[in-house]
């Protein structure tokens, strides 16, 4: 059923775009916020009201909000690529392949690591919501690498308190264009949804705390493969950061990658490797590590540039 909603504008919404102030207060996307307005669903003390027209503090916004989708279900399927590092009663380390999801999401029709588990035989905690059951954290479709999924409900609980507190060891290869300076630091810079484009994040200024440690490991004339350490863990963080500052992951169109080099190098996605995880065994307390190799597409643009 929709969801009618009535509600007095705020005073921080004084002036504010109809569709942005309605994005703002029910948490849509702008293009969400803009059809619905479109639509007629948005109205300004009772006068349906066109997406530019801007809304007055204290006055009455009357919004339907569309029926929520419902939620995905997880597929049982083999997933081409997708591998176990290590597996016992309370975890299970995987291998993610590039073009898999961690879990089922609204709009996402292609594998991902839950189902493919669950092809596998794998039993996973029920704990979390019921489309990312186990689910501790998440990598990227376009992001291969390392990543652990809880099996027992006790193993959920303590590992998702972990990577809250920041006590995993989360380690990134990346290839970015140019050379950094210093060749060794961090950048410390918030991260919010960009304010235009939908699916894709930026540096804002009210975003949260975000911060990335990085250590170049070996440069060359275009390009530099990078270890990164997340202190954080934000939607596409090292992504964001590093186009922030001008030195994009190599292939990564969406935060201005140069296309040329990324073909030159036959890339199709960005050069990003979640290449080690490293926790508190969840049953024995026992620090363990889990590293992946680069997959072949990420090794053989490597190749091309060390041999330049």
């Amino acid at each position: 059923m929709p969801d009618r909603r009535s509600l007095p504008v705020p005073d921080g919404l004084d002036g504010m775009r109809l569709d942005q102030a309605v994005s703002r207060l029910f948490g849509l996307s702008r293009t969400a916020a803009a059809t619905l307005v479109e639509a007629g669903d948005a109205q300004l003390d009772g006068v349906t009201r066109g997406k530019s027209d801007k809304v007055t503090a204290g006055g009455w916004l009357e919004v339907t909000l569309p029926s929520p989708p419902s939620e995905p279900a997880v597929v049982v399927e083999t997933v081409e690529g997708l591998h176990v590092i290590y597996s016992d009663d309370d975890i299970v380390v995987v291998d993610k392949p590039v073009g898999v999801a961690a879990h089922p999401s609204p709009g996402w029709t292609g594998p991902t690591v839950l189902g493919g588990l669950a092809g596998m035989g794998h039993t996973i905690a029920t704990s979390g919501a019921a489309e990312r059951q186990g689910i501790v954290h998440r990598l990227d479709v376009g992001t291969t690498g390392v990543m652990v999924v809880a099996k027992s409900e006790y193993a959920y609980s303590v590992l998702k308190r972990a990577f809250k507190a920041r006590e995993v060891d989360k380690r990134y290869h990346a290839v970015v264009q140019g050379q950094l300076d210093p060749l060794r630091g961090t950048i410390d810079a918030p991260i919010d949804r960009h304010p235009t484009h939908d699916y894709r994040f930026a540096v804002m200024s009210g975003g949260k705390p975000s911060i990335t440690h990085y250590d170049t490991l070996e440069a060359f004339p275009a390009a530099s493969l990078v270890d990164v350490k997340l202190e954080t863990g934000r939607t596409h963080q090292i992504r964001v950061h590093f186009s922030a500052v001008r030195h994009p992951c190599v292939g990564d169109l969406t935060y201005g990658a140069d296309p040329t080099l990324a073909a030159r190098l036959g890339l199709q996605r960005q050069w990003l490797h979640a290449r080690q995880l490293s926790f508190s065994h969840p049953a024995t307390g026992d620090e363990v590590t889990f590293v992946s190799d680069y997959p072949p597409d990420l090794a053989h643009a490597l190749e091309v540039l060390q041999q330049a």
